[in-house]
């Protein structure tokens, strides 16, 4: 409406496509290109020539110029950038967000199933940290196809992307709390000939084994060092458990 009546008060920002005679790239001014075109008039720009690096650290500056821009919607433009190559620095730049941030925007993207994100949408008043805890429910494989049945519900789909994300992390929450408090540590283990013994506290989200053998140090080691094969063990069997 306001481009109706004064016309167009600033220009928009364009760079000549790598590939196509004229043809240009919009670096800034999208919402403007789009009303110009609604309007059935020409967009005035100036015409820059950017690197690649250049023009998204100007479409990444112009979304987050944006009060409305929602903390997934830049988050998904983090991944999609992550996905096209371009490096963190890069990213940090056009989002002007940092390390931290920047690190929980990608865990979100790249843990949360992409049907499941879509399925609840923007959600605007959700801010990092909560998606942050939502991402973590899917370190449980089975998880996935448990959102996307829930969110796929009529009764679901009709409410708003805020409602969508706090039933759907309500239903996981439920889902997970049996497993999570059903089995306590034994406090101690030892070896049928007694070779090894072991003391064990577990605290939430803290597992602690203390060995006592004349070999600890060497058994400790060995541990430490296929920690990645019992891991995968362990995810392996957990996921074939759960029917997936």
């Amino acid at each position: 409406d306001a481009m109706r009546v004064r016309g167009q008060d600033s220009p928009i920002l364009v760079r000549p496509h790598p590939e196509k005679d004229g043809v240009y790239q919009i670096a800034f001014g999208h919402r403007r290109a789009k009303a110009a075109r609604l309007l059935g008039r020409p967009v005035r720009a100036v015409v820059k020539a950017l690197s690649d690096r250049d023009h998204v650290i100007a479409q990444g500056q112009e979304n987050s110029a944006r009060a409305d821009l929602s903390f997934l919607e830049r988050a998904t433009f983090a991944g999609e950038l992550e996905s096209r190559g371009f490096d963190r620095e890069t990213i940090m730049s056009a989002l002007s967000v940092d390390k931290t941030t920047l690190s929980k925007m990608l865990s979100v993207v790249n843990r949360i199933p992409k049907a499941v994100r879509t399925a609840i949408g923007p959600a605007l008043a959700i801010g990092r940290d909560r998606w942050h805890e939502l991402a973590t429910r899917f370190d449980e494989p089975a998880n996935e196809d448990r959102a996307v049945e829930f969110l796929a519900r009529d009764r679901i789909k009709t409410r708003s992307p805020e409602e969508r994300f706090n039933l759907v992390g309500g239903h996981l929450a439920r889902i997970d709390a049996p497993a999570r408090t059903a089995k306590p540590a034994p406090a101690a283990w030892e070896r049928k000939d007694g070779a090894v013994r072991a003391s064990i506290k577990a605290n939430g989200r803290q597992y602690t084994i203390a060995l006592k053998a004349a070999e600890a140090a060497a058994f400790g080691a060995y541990i430490t060092q296929n920690l990645d094969r019992l891991y995968e063990a362990y995810r392996a069997e957990k996921k074939q458990k759960s029917g997936d």
